[in-house]
């Protein structure tokens, strides 16, 4: 289909809101009243759809009572709670109402929006019903200009805030497993993007209030939710201007002190570059919000965040690290609010918030947002190019393209008024000729990548730019294509030109001058079509086809003034101007509009247009020699190039024959017939056809002429004299003799074809040959022929646009002339030329099909009798043959004349009778009325049971017309003897397969072609096809400016869309009845190919008929059954896939007298001894498992907004009597469910495991229900399952009775009422809200020193209370609370059935279980799920309802744990204890002490002697599950102990101390910034940094790190105290994380006792000394620390102590691993973000270090640092700091060690590249006169004679070196410029003239220079040669060529 990717595509879809729809005026001061306006749009359709169509069609006010209907009926659905099939029936209609272009009044559209908004999140719907509102929501608000935000519609954000925190703070929202389903969060994110733009702006502080408290960096999860949720939920629409806090200058500077508190996440960037850019998007109309250079932002901010871009764009610089660490790994559950980075990828966010803040002020400024994207480009302008292509080349690709693409919306909407801006932000043509000059050169680097996403992405950034201004583009564009389509350079370059041509044609056309440029560029296209090279020949088409839908193809010359000049004046303008592209090289500059005037502009035109009619005979030739050399295609859609031609072919040719004259199309056509007369090529025989298609079409009189006598002339001849078709095929392929009939007959078949009435001329002929090849024909030509009778049947019946004209004024008669030239037609203002069936044609199509199908009907009638002719003796196959041929025949006219057959009409004339069913005493009706698999529809008799019709030009008008009798007769009569064969060939002839086939294809058509031709897919193939076309001539922000024939095309495709409206489904009939158990019975049969098609016709057949599903399942069911008793698995198969893979499954699993079955068949076939069984049946698990979900039990609704679309008549009794009646249905189903639940327990208990194993996962869904919590004996069940031998039976049971579990304690946590459940109402009895003393100064410090004594007066589990802002209140917990849960009856009688079975016998086997080894696949970790389960088990004996005491289980532990040698006593110890933590973690005071005087001892004696590298992970886990998310005071005894951890020197067991401080580091991450117990420890480990053994070293290391993070945390007492605080400190917020004294003098003394050991350690000492050790530790602690958020607090003492101290390390050869760490911590310092203005004592610090010191490691080492922070830093690095680093790099040339001096030039080199251009010539010019005065002053003296060179010589040399280095730097910095620029090329020539022949290193590196320059060039030499004088080239070739003899 498309050749473009997806997110490109993605504009038109989802994502595209913020697109296509950014245009609606924001809400701000200017809202308008428009009651004046119509009241449906405030943007009138671009195109008028129902005005074009060649029938009356309705009128409004039918559409609107139409809508009427469909609200009436959902307000009816809704009232009574009928979600599921009815409401979301009832939505599809109003879904396929509005896909008719039919638009609802405002008010209505609003109320349903507000409707469907609430719906989708009505607690207690089944998901998949809400996720069908969801969409409906968003289908409503797709586009921004329906409704205006405010004045239309007001949304709130409490509800999606309230879906979204259940998955991403769930300890808000009490318990986290829940056992019911939960919706999916991509949905949730989804609707905030288009509920977003309705949220009311003044909701701002509300929000910020409900978020910011929550933000965190302590469990860093939370910092990353809160960004998440603002990004999703923030209004950004502008405030009034009346209130200042809710103003963007308010806020800012908050949002920019939260992202700064975030460091290294990429995540972080992203989501707020998201946030701004729709900020800047959004405030951009308002004229009360400050807005200048750098749109609504400040400079420091728009610095920021370029900064940020420039690390999104991941552009490797030297040798420094990624600018992200793993800070992003921690993101957890706020992983769910990411937006899909398919859809909008990053370089969105960026090129949308560039482009909305640009604005005129921007030109006269010298630093501004376009300041900045110039310097952006230009600094990675390398990294554009084919040849450096990496990872970072998509994002850049799609950044040009994303900002040419914004910017032309933004042009387009401004010029045509739907964006409403304030007139001086307005873009001005000044301001848009910078921006494409911006993008020009990488875009034209673009178009050559290596990836074909890149490419596409800059073809189309190259076509946008083109389109802003051509002059600038054309020019560069021409002079890259013209060469490359002469073939003068590389073949890639070839195809990327003519994409390029094929982008630009629409620009090329309509730009003055350079439309003379088309016809030359046509003739040098062709070439192109080549069988050897396809996808050449495809991209050639596509530029044909893209250029003949712009011009026609008319010779000019003769018209204007009959002289005949001919092509002359052309041939030589093109030539000259050829030839000065040329010249003029890169710059290039061409003004048509100034150079030629008018008339001589048009001379040229007119002469250059006399050469179409060379090019249309060398096309055509050349087409021929394409299909000539096809290979041999025997794979239908194999999606090889081969069959992309195949396709692009007709598309191509179509608007081009279209175009052509009347004289050029006589010649076009006498070349195609003579062809077609001539040869016979089989493998291009579809092609051919279509390409007869495309030229019968344009204009069938003359094209009928011609072809049709020949065809039918060698038709006959081929029969009669050649003999072709007259035996039988086996094989597929088509015989050598019969080929050339075949050929003749496709070709026909095709001419005939959307030719419309012309063809009645002939139809005599047709008619006859059509009898005469049904007579004569056998084998594979008989599809053929059918076919052909399908094609004329469709071009007599089907409504279709018969107009393929490029202009107007050529559709009306009228030649066009040069107006024509890419003229766009009005799409208000066309007049379309139907074809509309006439009386003649309908009675030809009549007469065609009855004798054709008559004819079939008896032939099977006769074969199927007794007295057939032929034998059916299984050995001659002819009888199949003709049954298969008759078949065929049926199928293929059935299919063409669709569109005669009336959906209303009931075959056989008469419907079936729906049986009802008496059920449980209850008069229930259980009919299924359902026409998709999500109804079973009681569809009463006031419902309408099909959809609603609108005229759609059916052919009949009244039913009693003579014809329509005759036709829908003999439809009828096929139904019976397509029944009378399916029973003959069940009964004689099972075997036949062929026959089979074709009898259920035949089927299907029989069904589904009613009205439309549903079987070819007809309108989503033309759908595809005109989203193919049309693709490339969308411009952004304009809308359907496509070319005049694919206007015409969209009226066609909604013609279709209107007659697929009115095929809905239909009423069944008894035929219907009796052919759809046909299809039921075969699909079971025993042949798999058999069950295959009957199983496909059977989907296809139960769609359209009303009522199928339950008619079919019965049999199907009663097959299930009997195959198991007989184990006949081939019907097993077919049963199992017919009813669990197909739509039947919905409406079995929902219909409770088949459910129950289904589910027992189910479970019997999962024992089959058969594998694909069994894959079939575990394929179906979850849909059978779903079956027992329970029903909804009630939904939670705005009973107001419901009535607000309620009609205006009183419903309330229906309603009342509906919500009753299922009400009662609900209530029989639920019961059948408990007895089938109780009945599978019993199955489950006693019998196989694998039965067993299959049941349990049915039942937890069956037996689990709110109201009654579970049977008695499932309960007991999965009790006494849990501890069954069978481990995979083990694993389900115990998952089952944690469910159970949860469920009990979830029912009483909601005070045993659904309600509570569903609003999330849940009732801790322990949790408190504690009021904050927020005003008291020193309340936080009050409340952190709690933590460190062991009472407290309450817990805080929570992290975020206090961390950044203090609310009222916090949630904490009851120290002491009482025992009792309150349990109401139904609870505890639960608890009592699983309790008496928790005896110490089932803990003992439990325990025992744990302690086995893992099995062989399973990992060997603690399990989670065991200590969960346990925990439940010891709460209920903790309250006496189990049969076991608590010493008892101690009993039980101690010996589980034994003696402890082994690691899985260990693991199974360590899951018993985490069960009984947590269960008394909620306890009374008195339980929980006991519990720890039973817990602690044990713990505390492997924590002191019994760990081992085996066993520690589980204890560390175990840590984890108990002191995750709690107050660290509720385990205080472990807590404390860990704290007390100190040292222990003297010790050497280095394990023990080393898993003692990883236990503590577990316990202080765990416990956050509430860990108030540092001091000692800290002391204990900064005493010995020094310690001997690495593993306690990396621990300790890694707990500094943390105990320093923890540490932070900035409690304001209240939002607006942080707000007010950051707005105070400056735009960009306060700059975080400054160290404090205390911390400041620990680092020092640290760096000075470092330092102190240096010197102490005698240099070479080869064993540890304190030195190293202390330094190992020291920078494993600075890793933890610069690879975090947290990593600025280190900044301050870069310079002074890291820095000297690492360089020094890494000089340590003795430890390479010290070395090896201080050079990568080292190198983390120039990709930390330093605040604005704060690099001053680095870089100082830096350049002190390469020109100083001693050591030329040092020197060499910090080079690398320079150039990192030099590119990190570009937009926020003042002009005196990238002066004094380049000072420094270019002085660092000279240093006397060559590693050092080559160091710097690459540095110098790379620092040049990356610099943007005002900062770059400066420097360019200062160093080149530099290094060339030096190499001039410093001449290479003599050298002495040999011996030592004299210390002059030395000095000497070492200048040269430099200054040749420094010249070379400067050439490399722009390796692929091209041409080079001026001075590049005198530095060359320098190079070479002066140092070339230089001894040793200078000549050395003299000649790598020029090497390198050359090898750059190779693609580009041809040009770049041109930039070197003659006296240059000579220099430079003595030393780059060696010549041969040398």
């Amino acid at each position: 289909m498309s050749k473009l990717p997806d997110f490109l595509i993605a504009h038109l879809g989802i994502n595209g809101n913020d697109q296509t729809g950014s245009g609606a005026t924001s809400p701000g001061a200017e809202w308008r009243d428009d009651e004046g306006d119509q009241q449906s749009r405030y943007r009138p359709r671009t195109y008028p759809y129902h005005q074009y169509l060649p029938y009356e069609v309705e009128d409004e006010a039918e559409r609107q009572s139409h809508l009427d209907v469909i609200v009436r009926n959902l307000y009816i659905a809704i009232g009574a709670r009928d979600f599921s099939p009815g409401a979301v029936r009832w939505s599809r209609e109003l879904r396929s109402w509005l896909a008719l272009k039919f638009d609802p009044p405002r008010k209505t559209r609003a109320k349903l929006v507000k409707l469907y908004y609430e719906l989708a999140m009505a607690p207690g719907l089944d998901p998949a019903v809400s996720e069908r509102f969801a969409s409906m929501f968003m289908t409503l608000t797709k586009r921004k200009h329906y409704l205006r935000p405010g004045k239309d519609l007001s949304l709130d954000w409490k509800p999606l805030f309230k879906e979204l925190k259940v998955f991403v703070l769930p300890q808000e929202s009490g318990y986290v497993h829940t056992t019911t389903v939960k919706r999916n969060p991509r949905t949730l994110t989804r609707m905030c993007s288009f509920a977003q733009f309705y949220f009311n702006p003044e909701g701002l502080t509300e929000m910020f209030d409900e978020f910011l408290p929550y933000f965190t960096t302590s469990n860093i999860e939370g910092a990353f939710v809160v960004v998440g949720l603002l990004n999703l939920l923030m209004p950004t629409s502008p405030p009034p201007p009346e209130y200042p806090k809710l103003q963007p200058g308010h806020y800012l500077p908050t949002l920019f002190g939260l992202w700064s508190l975030v460091n290294r996440s990429r995540s972080f960037d992203v989501s707020f570059l998201d946030l701004f850019s729709r900020l800047s998007r959004d405030m951009l109309p308002a004229k009360h919000i400050p807005f200048k250079q750098y749109g609504i932002f400040t400079e420091e901010q728009s610095a920021l965040i370029f900064t940020a871009v420039l690390r999104l764009l991941e552009i490797p610089v030297g040798q420094s690290g990624p600018p992200y660490s793993n800070v992003d790994h921690s993101s957890g559950l706020a992983m769910a609010l990411d937006r899909d980075p398919r859809k909008s990828p990053v370089a969105y966010h960026i090129a949308r918030w560039v482009v909305m803040s640009l604005s005129p002020i921007c030109l006269n400024e010298k630093d501004s947002v376009l300041s900045n994207l110039e310097g952006l480009i230009q600094a990675v302008e390398t990294f554009f190019h084919p040849s450096n292509s990496g990872l970072w080349t998509k994002t850049l690709s799609q950044l040009v393209y994303y900002l040419a693409d914004f910017f032309v919306m933004r042009w387009n909407r401004e010029r045509s008024g739907e964006m409403e801006i304030p007139p001086e932000r307005k873009l001005t043509p000044e301001l848009k000729d910078r921006f494409v000059l911006c993008l020009r050169e990488v875009t034209f680097m673009g178009i050559y990548a290596k990836s074909s996403a890149a490419m596409n992405l800059s073809l189309s950034a190259l076509q946008s730019l083109a389109y802003l201004e051509p002059k600038l583009i054309l020019p560069g564009a021409l002079q890259r294509i013209y060469p490359a389509m002469q073939g003068l350079v590389e073949v890639h370059r070839t195809t990327s030109s003519l994409r390029s041509l094929q982008v630009l044609a629409r620009t090329l056309v309509t730009t003055r001058g350079f439309r003379c440029h088309v016809t030359t560029l046509l003739g040098l296209a062709l070439p192109g079509i080549d069988a050897n090279d396809l996808d050449k020949t495809l991209h050639t088409l596509s530029f044909i086809q893209a250029l003949t839908y712009c011009i026609p193809l008319c010779d000019l010359t003769q018209e204007h003034d009959g002289s005949g000049l001919g092509s002359r004046i052309a041939l030589e303008w093109v030539g000259a101007e050829v030839e000065r592209l040329e010249r003029e090289g890169a710059d290039v500059h061409i003004d048509y509009d100034s150079e030629l005037s008018d008339e001589y502009e048009e001379s040229i035109l007119r002469s250059s247009t006399s050469g179409f009619s060379e090019f249309i005979i060398s096309f055509l030739g050349r087409i021929f020699i394409l299909l000539e050399n096809l290979p041999d295609s025997n794979r239908v859609r194999s999606g090889s190039p081969e069959e992309h031609v195949m396709n692009t072919l007709p598309a191509a040719l179509t608007p081009m024959f279209a175009g052509l004259s009347p004289e050029l199309y006589d010649i076009a056509l006498q070349k195609v017939v003579d062809f077609v007369g001539n040869h016979v090529i089989h493998q291009a025989r579809d092609a051919m056809a279509f390409i007869c298609n495309a030229l019968a079409k344009v204009n069938p009189e003359k094209a009928l002429k011609c072809l049709v006598p020949v065809l039918i002339r060698n038709i006959r001849t081929e029969i009669d004299v050649n003999d072709a078709a007259s035996t039988r095929n086996t094989g597929n392929d088509v015989l050598p003799r019969d080929r050339g009939l075949v050929w003749n007959i496709s070709i026909l078949s095709m001419t005939i074809v959307h030719v419309g009435a012309t063809i009645l001329k002939y139809q005599d002929d047709l008619f006859d040959i059509a009898t005469y090849m049904q007579q004569k024909c056998k084998g594979i030509p008989t599809v053929h022929v059918s076919n052909f009778i399908h094609h004329l049947l469709l071009d007599l019946t089907v409504t279709y646009t018969s107009d393929f004209h490029v202009t107007q004024a050529r559709a009306d008669g009228i030649d066009s002339g040069i107006e024509s030239w890419g003229k766009l037609e009005d799409p208000k203002e066309i007049v379309i030329h139907w074809h509309v069936p006439s009386q003649a044609e309908i009675e030809f199509a009549v007469k065609l099909f009855c004798a054709q199908a008559e004819g079939a009907v008896q032939a099977l009638t006769s074969l199927t009798g007794d007295g057939s002719g032929i034998k059916r003796d299984g050995i001659g196959k002819e009888w199949s043959d003709e049954v298969c041929r008759n078949l065929v025949l049926l199928r293929l006219a059935l299919s063409g004349a669709a569109v005669l057959f009336d959906p209303q009409y009931i075959p056989g004339g008469t419907l079936a009778e729906q049986e009802c069913v008496k059920d449980d005493d209850d008069e229930i009706d259980m009919k299924d009325g359902s026409d998709n698999g999500d109804d079973n529809g009681e569809i009463t008799d006031d419902e309408p049971k099909t959809t609603h019709r609108y005229p759609a030009g059916y052919a009949f008008q009244n039913s009693q017309d003579p014809l329509y009798i005759a036709i829908h007769e003999l439809r009828d009569r096929i139904g019976n003897t397509l029944h009378q064969v399916h029973k003959f060939l069940t009964s004689k002839q099972e075997d036949d397969v062929a026959c089979f086939n074709a009898l259920y294809t035949t089927y299907r058509a029989w069904f589904i072609d009613m009205g439309i031709e549903r079987s070819a897919h007809i309108v989503d193939r033309v759908t595809r096809l005109f989203a193919a076309d049309t693709q490339s001539f969308k411009v952004s922000g304009l809308r359907k400016c496509y070319p005049r024939p694919l206007l015409l095309r969209r009226s066609n495709l909604y013609h279709l869309q209107r007659l697929r409206h009115n095929c809905g489904p239909r009423p069944q009939s008894n035929l219907d009845k009796q052919l759809l158990l046909d299809l039921a019975e075969s699909c079971v049969s025993l042949y798999t190919d058999i069950r295959r098609h009957a199983q496909s016709a059977g989907e296809s057949a139960t769609k359209v008929i009303i009522g199928a599903r339950p008619l079919v399942i019965p049999p199907l069911l009663k097959a299930f059954e009997e195959s198991l008793k007989t184990n006949d698995y081939k019907r097993m198969k077919g049963a199992m896939y017919t009813l669990l893979y197909g739509s039947l499954a919905k409406t079995a699993g929902r219909n409770w007298r088949f459910a129950p079955s289904l589910i027992r068949c189910f479970i019997a076939a999962s024992t089959a001894d058969k594998p694909s069984v069994q894959k079939l049946a575990s394929g179906a698990v979850y849909h059978v498992m779903d079956y027992g979900r329970e029903v909804e039990k009630m939904v939670i609704l705005n009973d107001s907004l419901v009535r607000s679309i309620a009609p205006d008549e009183d419903l309330l009794g229906l309603i009342a009597e509906k919500r009753e009646r299922l009400q009662r249905k609900r209530d029989i189903v639920e019961r059948k469910k408990a007895n089938l639940a109780v009945e599978l327990v019993e199955l489950a208990k006693n019998s196989h495991w694998k039965t067993a194993a299959r049941t349990i996962t049915i039942i937890v869904n069956l037996g689990l229900r709110f109201a009654t919590i579970a049977p008695q004996s499932l309960l007991e069940l999965a009790t006494v399952g849990t501890i069954d031998t069978h481990p995979g039976l083990r694993g389900l049971y115990s998952s089952a009775l944690i469910a159970l579990f949860c469920l009990i304690e979830l029912r009483a946590t909601c005070l045993h009422d659904i309600k509570n459940f569903l609003l999330e109402d849940l009732h801790l009895p322990q949790k408190i809200f504690i009021p904050t003393k927020r005003d008291d100064p020193a309340w936080t410090k009050e409340f952190l020193s709690a933590f460190a004594q062991p009472e407290a007066e309450y817990f805080v589990d929570h992290d975020y209370p206090g961390w950044l802002v203090w609310g009222k209140e916090f949630p904490a917990y009851k120290v002491d609370p009482r025992e009792d849960t309150p349990y109401d009856q139904v609870e505890n009688d639960a608890r009592k059935a699983i309790g008496k079975n928790l005896d110490r016998k089932w803990f003992n086997v439990f325990f025992g279980y744990l302690k086995q080894e893992p099995r062989d696949g399973a990992t060997d970790r603690f399990r989670g799920a065991s200590s969960m389960l346990l925990q439940f088990a010891f709460n209920l004996m903790r309250e006496g309802v189990a049969s076991v005491t608590l010493e008892e289980i101690k009993e039980e532990t101690t010996e589980i744990l034994g003696d402890g040698s082994d690691k899985h006593q260990h693991r199974a110890t360590a899951e018993i204890l985490g069960g009984l933590v947590s269960s008394y973690g909620d306890s009374t005071l008195q339980n929980r002490n006991a519990m720890w005087e039973f817990v602690f001892p044990i713990v505390k004696k492997i924590f002191e002697d019994g760990l081992t590298p085996e066993n520690s992970s589980y204890w560390t886990s175990f840590l984890h599950l108990i002191l995750q998310g709690k107050d660290p005071r509720r385990s205080w005894p472990i807590v404390e102990w860990l704290t007390s951890f100190r040292l222990n020197m003297s010790s050497n067991a280095a394990f023990k101390e080393s898993s003692k401080i990883q236990l503590l580091q577990q316990c202080i991450v765990e416990a956050g910034w509430h860990f108030q117990s540092e001091g000692p420890i800290l002391d204990d480990f900064l005493q010995h940094l020094d310690h001997p053994y690495k593993g306690v070293r990396e621990a300790m290391g890694g707990t500094l790190g943390m105990i320093y993070r923890n540490r932070h945390h900035v409690s304001y007492s209240s939002v607006q105290a942080l707000m007010d605080a950051q707005a105070q400190a400056s735009s960009v917020g306060c700059a975080p994380y400054q160290p404090t004294l205390e911390f400041t003098s620990t680092m020092e003394d640290v760096f000075k006792r470092l330092e102190k050991w240096r010197h102490e350690r005698p240099p070479g000492q080869q064993s540890q000394s304190s030195y190293t050790s202390a330094s190992k530790t020291v920078l494993l602690w600075l890793e933890t620390t610069l690879s975090s958020h947290e990593c600025t607090q280190l900044i301050p003492f870069f310079p002074k102590y890291f820095m000297p101290e690492m360089l020094h390390m890494m000089d340590i050869k003795e430890d390479p691993e010290l070395m090896s760490l201080a050079y990568h911590v080292f190198r983390h310092l120039p990709n930390i973000p330093h605040p604005v203005n704060q690099d001053h004592d680095f870089i100082s610090s830096l350049i002190r270090i390469g020109t100083t010191s001693s050591l030329w490691h040092q020197r060499l080492r910090v080079l690398i640092n320079m150039q990192v922070i030099y590119f990190r830093r570009l937009f926020l690095i003042s002009r005196d700091e990238q002066e004094r680093l380049f000072t420094a790099v270019s002085n660092m040339l000279e240093d006397s060690q060559l590693e050092v001096r080559l160091g710097a030039a690459a540095t110098l080199t790379g620092m040049i590249r990356c610099s943007p251009v005002r900062l770059r010539e400066g420097i360019l010019e200062e160093l080149q006169t530099k290094f060339t005065d030096m190499l001039i002053c410093n001449p290479l003296p003599r050298r002495a004679p040999a011996g030592t060179p004299t210390p002059d010589y030395t000095r000497i040399t070492l200048v040269r070196h430099a200054a040749v280095l420094g010249l070379g730097a400067l050439v490399q910095a722009f390796p692929y410029t091209s041409p080079p620029p001026r001075w590049l090329a005198e530095v060359l020539a320098t190079l070479a003239s002066r140092a070339a022949g230089d001894p040793g290193m200078v000549g050395k590196s003299v000649k790598s220079a020029l090497g390198e320059f050359k090898k750059t060039r190779q693609d580009t030499w041809h040009v770049d040669v041109k930039a070197f004088t003659t006296e240059q080239l000579e220099d430079l070739e003595g030393v780059l060529w060696k010549s041969y003899f040398a």
